[in-house]
Parts: C-alpha cells; sequence; structure tokens
C-alpha cells in the first residue's frame, strides 16, 4: 500500500511540475492579447483601420524598442507622456492617409450637387413662348372648311350651276328667277321649299334690293336659314334613369355606323353607353355593331338570330338601369317605308321600350341617306306617321351633287336635322348647325380665275 501511496504522489508531482513547466510558456500568448486588446482599442478611437497594423508588431519585440528611442524625439514636438508616445505615433501616419480618403468621400457626395441641375430644365420653358406665334384659328372658320370640303359634291353641282346662271346674266330680272327655279328643283330641295324662296327673292326684287350677283347669294343664304331655323342643340338626356334613342331607318342607310359614331361621342364626354343589337334579321348588323362595341368599349346586348327585337331592346334597358348606364342607342331591323306590316312592327318596338323604360322613349332618329333625293323626303313622311321622330341624321351628304335635300326635309316635315355625316371617319359625324351648313353651301364660288 505504501507503494501505491509514492506512485499516486509521484504522478501528483509529475503532473504538477508538467503544469508549471508548460504554464510560463502559455502566459505569453494569453497574457499578451490580453494587454494589446485594450491598447488597440485605444487606438482603435483615434484610427478605425489601426487594429490590422499591430498584428504586424507582435513578432517584432525589438521594433518596441526603436519606437522607444523615436518617443523622445516627439516629446521635443509634442512634449506626450513616454508611454502615449508610442500610441500616438501611429496615430498621425494613420490619420494622414485616412484624411484623404474623407475628403474623397466628401467630394462623392458633391456630384449629389450636381444632380441638383436637373431642374434646371425650367430652362424648357422658353419653348412655351414659342407657341404663341402658332396662328390662332377661328373655330367657326375651321368648321365652315370642314363641312365645305364634305359639301365638295355639291357646290359642285347646283352651287356650280347657280354660280354659271349669275355668270351669263349681269341684271338680275324675273326671267334670272324663273331659271333658278329649274335648278333649285333639281337639287332636291322639293317643289315647297324651292316656291318659298323664290317667292321671297321675287319681294326683294320688286323692292330693288337684288342689284347685283352678290346680293342674290346672301338672299339665299338668309331664306335657307330661315326655313332651317336656329340650331336645335345637343340631344336631351334624362337625368332619372338611361336616356334611350331608338334608332330608325331603311337598310343601308347606315344606321349601325351612326350608331357607332355616336357611342363614340358619347364615351369622349364621359358617359356610360350600352348597345342594343335589334336588328336581329340581319347577322352582319349583330357583327358590325359588337364590333363597334369592343371599339368603343361599350357592352353590346343582343338575342339569338330572328329573335323579338322588342325583347333584345327590353333587356338592354334593364341592363342599363342595372350598371348605371346613361345611354342606351337602340338598332333596329332596316325596313321598306313602303311595307305596311314591317312599320307596325317597329311601333311595336316602341311600345316594349316604353314599357322597359316606364316612360316614353326619349329620341326617336330617323337616318336618312341624302343621296336618296326626293325618295329620303318620303320615307321621313311615312316613319314620322308611324313612331314619333323627332331628329334626323343624314348620312353620306358627302357623296351627293343634291345637299338641298336638307331644306326640303326640314321645310316638308319640320323635324329638326341633329346630325350630318360627310366622311368615314367619326369625327366626320356632326351636329347639324343650321348657319355654319348655310354659309359653307352658299358661299359664292371663286370662279373669276378662269
Amino acid at each position: 500500500m505504501i507503494i501505491v501511496y509514492v506512485v499516486v504522489a509521484l504522478l501528483v508531482l509529475g503532473a504538477i511540475a508538467f503544469f508549471f513547466t508548460r504554464k510560463p510558456e502559455q502566459l505569453p500568448a494569453s497574457v499578451e492579447p490580453k494587454e494589446k486588446k485594450p491598447e488597440d482599442a485605444k487606438p482603435a478611437k483615434k484610427t478605425s483601420d489601426r487594429p490590422e497594423a499591430k498584428p504586424e508588431g507582435k513578432p517584432e519585440g525589438k521594433p518596441d524598442g526603436k519606437k522607444e528611442k523615436k518617443e523622445p524625439r516627439e516629446d521635443k514636438a509634442d512634449k506626450p507622456k513616454k508611454a502615449d508616445a508610442p500610441k500616438a505615433e501611429p496615430a498621425p501616419t494613420a490619420a494622414k492617409p485616412e484624411a484623404p480618403e474623407k475628403k474623397v468621400a466628401e467630394t462623392k457626395p458633391e456630384p449629389a450637387v450636381a444632380r441638383q441641375e436637373p431642374p434646371t430644365p425650367a430652362a424648357a420653358e422658353p419653348a412655351k413662348p414659342s407657341e404663341p406665334p402658332k396662328p390662332a384659328h377661328d373655330t367657326k372658320k375651321e368648321s365652315v372648311a370642314a363641312l365645305k370640303k364634305g359639301l365638295a359634291e355639291t357646290r359642285g353641282g347646283f352651287i356650280a350651276r347657280l354660280a354659271q346662271l349669275f355668270g351669263r346674266k349681269k341684271e338680275i330680272d324675273p326671267g334670272l328667277l324663273d331659271e333658278m327655279q329649274a335648278v333649285l328643283i333639281t337639287a332636291d330641295l322639293g317643289p315647297r321649299a324651292t316656291d318659298r324662296m323664290l317667292a321671297r327673292l321675287r319681294e326683294r326684287l320688286d323692292r330693288h334690293e337684288l342689284a347685283d350677283e352678290d346680293s342674290v347669294w346672301k338672299a339665299l343664304a338668309d331664306d335657307a336659314r330661315a326655313i332651317l331655323g336656329p340650331q336645335a342643340g345637343p340631344l336631351a338626356l334624362a337625368k332619372p334613369g338611361p336616356t334611350v334613342i331608338l334608332v330608325v331607318g331603311v337598310n343601308g342607310v347606315g344606321k349601325t355606323t351612326t350608331i357607332g359614331k355616336l357611342a363614340s361621342r358619347y364615351r369622349d364626354e364621359g358617359k356610360k353607353v350600352v348597345l342594343a343589337a335589334g336588328d336581329t334579321f340581319r347577322a352582319a348588323a349583330v357583327v358590325q355593331l359588337e364590333f363597334w362595341g369592343k371599339r368603343v368599349g361599350c357592352p353590346v346586348v343582343k338575342g339569338k338570330e330572328r329573335a323579338d327585337p322588342g325583347s333584345v331592346i327590353f333587356d338592354a334597358i334593364k341592363t342599363a338601369k342595372e350598371t348605371g348606364a346613361d345611354v342606351v342607342l337602340a338598332d333596329t331591323a332596316g325596313r321598306l317605308h313602303t311595307k305596311s306590316n314591317l312599320m307596325e312592327e317597329i311601333k311595336k318596338v316602341a311600345r316594349t321600350a316604353e314599357k322597359a323604360l316606364e316612360r316614353p322613349v326619349d329620341h326617336v332618329l330617323l337616318v336618312l341617306d341624302a343621296t336618296t333625293g326626293q325618295n329620303a323626303i318620303q320615307q321621313a313622311q311615312i316613319f314620322k306617321e308611324a313612331i314619333p321622330v323627332t331628329g334626323i341624321v343624314l348620312t353620306k351628304l358627302d357623296g351627293t351633287a343634291k345637299g338641298g335635300v336638307v331644306l326640303g326635309i326640314v321645310d316638308e316635315h319640320g323635324v329638326p336635322v341633329r346630325f350630318v355625316g360627310i366622311g368615314e371617319r367619326v369625327e366626320d359625324l356632326r351636329e347639324f348647325d343650321p348657319d355654319t351648313f348655310v354659309s359653307a353651301l352658299f358661299e359664292k364660288p371663286e370662279q373669276p380665275a378662269a
């Protein structure tokens, strides 16, 4: 047992000896970083990048002595403590490289000041003064010019013939008025409008008010304005519910195209529009109306082929009420005005629309083709007898030499012309302004150049 205790004691003593012999070697490694870390922390306050430079100084023990030699030199300049001198030495050397870096960093944000230059596009404002030099156009003159272009065929027709007639006769006499009568009738003014205008011309001639050609042109324009009356103005829209506009007419006059252009006009005014494909007997009409619906951005209510037109319009009005739409444009089947059974059917459509609306239809627009002349006046008479026509849309006015039909329709039936079509574009469907129309139609042609 004694031997065992002796062995254990020797082992303990050996372990203790081994521990003490290893400890002095570990102490420098463990203690030095502890002492240097706080020293490193102090310069870290002065210089952020200093800890990277000190690891190089660890293996160099003697250089520390060299630094101590340099300390007295620093004492002469700054006179700090010897302990602080070695710490101060790296600070200035490290601060010197860092200072330019800070200056560079300060110069970099300076371009941000340059970014403030973009506000100088205020210099673009001088471009605005360039706008005034543009000539200001008179809107009425532009309207007259555009309408005159659309009425080129008419002006080249009976207006040109009147100009030739005035050119042949230097004196204004009753014989000249008789020749004018034939020209006006061939222009489809109709016998009633022609007689009315000639009667007024004879009265002026008796009062010696028709001294020359210019006075005759002015008298014709004044009489035309008297027949057409004042401008009817835009279609009134119903405030409580949707405004229902029933569009009627024979096949081929341009009903569906007129509906599409009207829808575009109302959409541009910010109105919600619903289209009713009431022409169920012609598949092409439904397809055409759907095309306009997509183009303008309006929903189209349609039924099955050969469905009852009244039921389609009824559904369209109900849809407009549910969705809060402002306008319902209802297409109807084209029908010959000479067929009494077809005219009875359109009466039924109007009654169905009134039932859905719970009041009479707001507007019934009759679409007429200006190229049909006197036939258009007859159509207006038959449709007017079947349903209460509130306005007329005269299409294809740009394709006829008989634009005088406008005067004939208004004079015969007393129904205002609401719109005229003078081209294929959407904007070519224009609100009818009697004054502008007369100015464009009866302006004296420039013939003296010949």
